[in-house]
């Protein structure tokens, strides 16, 4: 797979994020439960297009990143967060999480951030190993947050200078 072309979102990739958004979803590292139609719009007031950035390829889209700050207080200004990742099934592997991950940083420097946080279940080791090797570091671990599948999996905070 040529590497992804990566993009802002834009309004009318709403569909098609949408049915991303359903056909990955799994306890991995989704807390809330598996979505029911009527399925909720994929861009509302609180997630607008403008906080994601998209991976192209092969004529669809194959994931995204969702860019937000983590409080509104001017003295967090400086931090963005990742708010929502996710990759298709079939592009796994190939380096499209890698590149949303980069694009993500490089959209936080040009925001002007100076730090990028996220949150990752204790169980998503896949996630974790990508994050790390993108320079993100254990900052804290929330033990137990989450009750899922019959077990209680961590919260685990990372985040990283830029």
């Amino acid at each position: 797979m040529p590497e992804p072309h990566i993009r802002p979102a834009r309004a009318e990739d709403a569909g098609e994020l949408a049915v991303l958004d359903r056909a990955i979803w799994s306890t991995l590292h989704a807390v809330t439960p598996r979505p029911q139609p009527p399925y909720q719009p994929f861009f509302d007031e609180r997630h607008p297009p403008q906080e994601y950035l998209v991976a192209e390829g092969e004529g669809r889209v194959l994931g995204y990143v969702r860019l937000a700050r983590s409080t509104p207080l001017a003295s967090n200004a400086h931090v963005l967060a990742v708010q929502g990742f996710a990759v298709a099934e079939e592009a796994r592997g190939r380096g499209v999480g890698r590149a949303l991950i980069r694009a993500a940083v490089t959209e936080a420097r040009g925001r002007g951030a100076r730090r990028l946080t996220l949150r990752v279940l204790g169980h998503n080791t896949p996630a974790r190993r990508l994050y790390e090797s993108e320079g993100f570091a254990v900052e804290g671990v929330l033990p137990g947050e989450f009750h899922l599948d019959g077990r209680y999996v961590d919260d685990v905070c990372m985040g990283r200078s830029l």
